[in-house]
């Protein structure tokens, strides 16, 4: 377990997962255990969403990759590669074509093994100052790789009654749990509030859209993506791809409100 210190603020990061940030005492994520969902946050990548209805198999300039629900980059472990008292790095690097173990098989999944025709490296930074969270993402790989990029975490919700504010509308959680597993579109927006017993704004650089996601309603999910993947059938995922120039950056920060 890695944990950043900075005047009031705590932050918890296992194996490259927030598993918690806390100021002033008050923990903003939810946590591992709990009713709703058994990680923290994951990253989404290289593709978002399923493609169960697609066989499993997502379009790309060098042919079909072999692929599960929001990607096989989650299913990779992260090493640590930097710690300091208020900061931590964390890595994963991957050799086009090399199998993956998938954790949704047998029982969700047909496919074994995903596979990516591309290299990528994959940086996961955190910096906590003594206002804000920040965690950027940093992509490294061949020149016109396709790729998605959504970030995932959880909220842990205090009251029964949280909203979260967007492009200057309110949105409750019954209208998120109301979507169900598609989860809620909100697009070309860079900053979202959720407001509950403290409020915290998510901001982030080169997603430009969110999708909100619960089932429950002690927890919501609050996630940057790049695309929205239900915006296309999943036969046609690949619309919704950037390419690559070399490397790619993206930032989100958690900032609690004062």
């Amino acid at each position: 377990m890695v944990i950043l210190q900075n005047k009031n603020a705590t932050v918890k990061i296992d194996a490259g997962e927030l598993v918690g940030y806390q100021l002033d005492g008050h923990e903003f994520i939810h946590q591992k255990g709990s009713p709703g969902w058994s990680s923290a946050d994951t990253e989404m990548f290289p593709i978002i969403g399923p493609v169960n209805e697609a066989g499993f198999r997502v379009k790309s300039p060098k042919g079909e990759a072999v692929q599960d629900q929001h990607g096989h980059l989650r299913q990779m472990e992260y090493q640590l590669t930097e710690q300091t008292e208020t900061a931590a790095a964390f890595v994963k690097q991957y050799q086009s074509g090399t199998e993956v173990h998938n954790s949704k098989f047998p029982e969700k999944s047909t496919e074994e093994a995903l596979t990516w025709p591309y290299d990528f490296r994959f940086e996961k930074t955190f910096l906590v100052t003594d206002s804000s969270l920040e965690i950027n993402f940093k992509i490294t790989g061949e020149e016109g790789m396709p790729f998605m990029l959504g970030y995932h975490p959880a909220f842990k919700l205090h009251t029964e009654s949280p909203v979260i504010l967007a492009n200057g509308k309110k949105i409750t959680l019954d209208e998120v749990l109301a979507v169900g597993s598609r989860a809620l579109q909100i697009p070309d927006c860079s900053s979202v509030t959720l407001k509950d017993e403290k409020e915290i704004t998510i901001e982030t650089e080169g997603f430009g859209n969110f999708m909100c996601w619960t089932e429950v309603r002690n927890m919501v999910c609050i996630e940057p993506i790049s695309f929205y993947p239900y915006a296309v059938k999943q036969t046609e995922l690949h619309q919704g791809f950037e390419k690559l120039k070399n490397t790619a950056e993206f930032k989100v920060v958690l900032r609690p409100g004062v």
